[in-house]
């Protein structure tokens, strides 16, 4: 098996399309890597920051919660800062997602495995008015780059 260069609990900077850096950190990894789960902040920061000078986020602070891919970080675009100070595993934790079928328009709220976010555990059959946040989705690294210049855009 191949050592990643991140695991649970690593901030990492990822550039915007614009211009500046965002940061993200890693709250769930799979065995192999691959599928990851992240909460991603809402600070804008002029080049990759230490990890000295990176706030103690709380998951409150985050502007995005999603799965996304780690080749970014695999191949070093992404820098990995370092691990956070505080990490906890328990107050990071990975939510369920909300998934809208658009034939049906039935809603479904999908669980992961909280030891794999690419392992789906279950769906089940939500009332037609439920919160659909957070989507369930599964982003590639360009995707998040884009939603992330958008939300520190408009903030």
């Amino acid at each position: 098996m191949r050592k990643l260069p991140y695991r649970e609990g690593d901030l990492f900077a990822l550039p915007l399309r614009d211009h500046g850096y965002a940061v993200g950190l890693v709250a769930r990894s799979g065995p192999q890597g691959r599928v990851l789960f992240g909460y991603f902040f809402g600070r804008r920061y002029a080049q990759v920051p230490a990890l000295s000078h990176v706030p103690s986020f709380k998951p409150k602070d985050a502007i995005l919660l999603g799965r996304f891919g780690d080749l970014n970080l695999i191949n070093g675009e992404w820098r990995v800062l370092g691990q956070m100070t505080d990490w906890n595993r328990t107050i990071w934790t990975m939510p369920p997602f909300v998934r809208q079928d658009p034939l049906t328009a039935r809603t479904f709220q999908v669980v992961y495995s909280d030891d794999d976010p690419g392992t789906l555990v279950r769906e089940t059959t939500l009332a037609a008015d439920a919160d659909i946040e957070p989507r369930d989705s599964m982003a590639g690294a360009g995707a998040i780059e884009i939603k992330m210049t958008k939300l520190l855009t408009s903030a």
